[in-house]
């Protein structure tokens, strides 16, 4: 697995929006914002389910997903293997926080599953001629 630098990591907690991208197993692509992520540690991210329909087909299906991300010329892509999990310490902890966003937000959030991204691999997509190059 590759490690996010502490600034990868900033950048990621910083941004209020990121963009999931997920694929069926022929490689129909689907992309979708999301707002409801977490670092957990230097390889996994977390991403809270309230609204996923294709993407969580797809996840069953394929695994492999990338997350998105930049503010102004600066950013980044993770390429990664994701499980979902809607049991545990986890899910219950999603579900909690989602609840506590839902009251902030005065909006409705429900969690339905937490995504559990393992970071396979790093990519800047700032740019320049670094655009699209692996970083770890």
């Amino acid at each position: 697995m590759a490690k996010m630098t502490n600034r990868i990591k900033a950048l990621f907690e910083k941004v209020p929006t990121a963009i999931l991208a997920t694929a069926t197993v022929d490689g129909t692509p689907n992309a979708v914002p999301i707002g409801a992520k977490k670092i957990i540690d230097d390889e996994t991210i977390l991403i809270s389910d309230q609204f996923f329909n294709k993407t969580l087909e797809n996840l069953m299906a394929n695994p492999k997903v990338a997350v998105t991300w930049w503010e102004g010329h600066e950013g980044y892509q993770i390429k990664g293997t994701a499980i979902v999990e809607t049991t545990g310490k986890r899910f219950e902890d999603t579900a909690r926080w989602m609840e506590e966003r839902s009251a902030k937000a005065g909006f409705p959030l429900k969690s339905k599953g937490a995504v559990i991204i393992h970071v396979d691999g790093i990519y800047g997509v700032s740019p320049g001629p670094g655009a699209g190059k692996k970083l770890v």
